[in-house]
């Protein structure tokens, strides 16, 4: 197994994954939004946590290609608490005033 995901970390296809499964996350909101008020995002909100999951996952898929594979969870770990900071720095504002 881990040879296999060792091949598709190198691959540059990987990026289309990433792109496919950015798309495909996004989609849980859209469709809330069509049942739901409680869930209400506009196309900057789109905009804006498209460009983070792609950014912070081509970050992982980049460092990954770079360090041993015996630190990828390491990293894969810092990425998604990046990704849960920014998120709710943007949404809330926790420590500074970005999301009010």
């Amino acid at each position: 197994m881990k040879n296999k995901t060792t091949n598709l970390i190198m691959r540059n296809d990987v990026f289309i994954w990433i792109a496919v499964g950015t798309g495909c996350i996004l989609l849980v909101p859209f469709v809330a939004m069509q049942f739901t008020t409680s869930v209400n995002w506009e196309l900057n909100d789109f905009i804006v946590m498209g460009a983070l999951l792609l950014s912070i996952s081509s970050l992982f898929v980049l460092v990954a290609r770079k360090v041993p594979g015996k630190y990828w969870l390491l990293w894969a770990g810092l990425c998604v608490v990046a990704l849960l900071y920014v998120w709710a720095e943007l949404a809330v504002g926790i420590f500074t005033q970005l999301g009010s």
